[in-house]
C-alpha cells in the first residue's frame, strides 16, 4: 500500500492514479478514499492525476487516539501534498472532506492550490448557534453519537437510507452501493468516528472560506437529508469571491454514486475551464 508518515507518526494511506494536473480528494464521514473511485477513474481517463487518502482513523490509515479534529485533518492533507510535491492542485471535498479542504486553505493557504470543489460540504457551519440560527440543534449530533456508540454496524446500515435518498419514491440506489458504504464505514475506528462527529458538526469554517483566493465550485443536492443545503451550500458563496453554485435537483448527499455521471462531467468541465 502507498502510505506517508506524518510528523506525529500517523500512517496515512493514499491511492495515486494517473499523471497530469493533480486532483486531490477528501472523503466524507465515515467513508474512505474508495468513495471517490468512480470520479478518479473518469478523470484519469481524461488526463488528470488523481490522489485520495483515507483520513486518520478511517479506512487503512492509523487509528490514532488523538488528532481527530479538523486542524489535524488539514495538516495531514498538507503533509500529503508536500511529500508528494504537488502543485497546481484542485482540491475536491465531500461533506466532512469539504470542511477538511476549507480548514486546509484556512491554515495553509492557496500556494499549491489552483481550484477547489466543495460537494455536500459541512461548511460554513452545521451546528445551530446564535449566529447560525438555521443550523441543526446539538441534539441531532448527540443522537448520531449515541447511535454509533450503541451499535455502529446497524447505525451505518440505517444511515445509507437518507444518505442516498433511498426513502424517496424514485430512488434507484442499489443494495450493493449501500453495502459498500457499510464496508467502508466499518474499517474506521470507533473512537475516531465518534470524535469526527464533533469535528464535522461543531467546527465553524467561516473564516477559512474567506481565505479562498481561487475559483471554487460548490455542488449540493437540494434533497440532501444529511447536510441540509440552506445553511451550507446556499450560505457559502457570500464568503468566497470567485464561487459558482451548482444545485442538483432532487440530489441526496451521496452524489458521487447517485449522480456520478453528472458529477464526473461537471468536475471535468470545471477542471478544464
Amino acid at each position: 500500500m502507498s502510505t506517508i508518515n506524518t510528523q506525529d507518526g500517523t500512517e496515512i494511506y493514499y491511492k495515486d492514479w494517473g499523471s497530469g494536473q493533480p486532483v486531490v480528494f477528501s472523503h466524507g464521514w465515515p467513508l474512505t478514499a474508495d468513495a471517490w473511485e468512480s470520479q478518479m477513474v473518469y478523470l484519469v481517463s481524461h488526463g488528470f492525476r488523481c490522489i485520495a487518502h483515507d483520513r486518520r482513523g478511517h479506512g487503512r490509515s492509523s487509528q490514532t487516539w488523538l488528532g481527530n479534529d479538523m486542524e489535524t485533518y488539514a495538516d495531514d492533507l498538507s503533509e500529503l501534498i508536500e511529500i508528494l510535491d504537488l502543485n497546481n492542485v484542485t482540491l475536491v471535498g465531500h461533506s466532512t472532506g469539504g470542511g477538511e479542504v476549507a480548514r486546509y486553505i484556512g491554515r495553509h493557504g492557496c500556494r499549491r492550490i489552483a481550484k477547489a470543489v466543495l460537494m455536500g460540504s459541512v461548511s460554513p457551519l452545521m451546528l445551530k448557534t446564535e449566529a447560525n440560527p438555521g443550523g441543526l440543534p446539538i441534539e441531532t449530533f448527540d443522537t448520531i453519537r449515541a447511535g454509533v456508540a450503541a451499535d455502529r454496524s446497524q447505525f451505518f446500515k440505517d444511515l445509507t437510507t437518507p444518505f442516498y435518498g433511498a426513502n424517496r419514491p424514485d430512488a434507484t440506489i442499489s443494495q450493493g452501493v449501500r453495502d459498500a458504504f457499510w464496508f467502508q464505514a466499518m474499517q474506521g475506528g470507533l473512537k475516531n468516528q465518534l470524535d469526527c462527529i464533533r469535528a464535522f458538526s461543531e467546527t465553524d469554517f467561516t473564516d477559512d472560506l474567506k481565505k479562498f483566493e481561487i475559483p471554487t465550485l460548490i455542488i449540493h443536492g437540494d434533497d440532501d437529508q444529511i447536510v441540509p443545503i440552506a445553511t451550507t451550500a446556499l450560505a457559502t458563496p457570500k464568503f468566497i469571491q470567485n464561487a459558482t453554485l451548482k444545485i442538483y435537483p432532487g440530489g441526496p448527499h451521496g452524489l458521487a454514486d447517485t449522480h456520478k455521471d453528472q458529477l464526473n462531467k461537471d468536475l471535468l468541465a470545471f477542471l478544464n475551464a
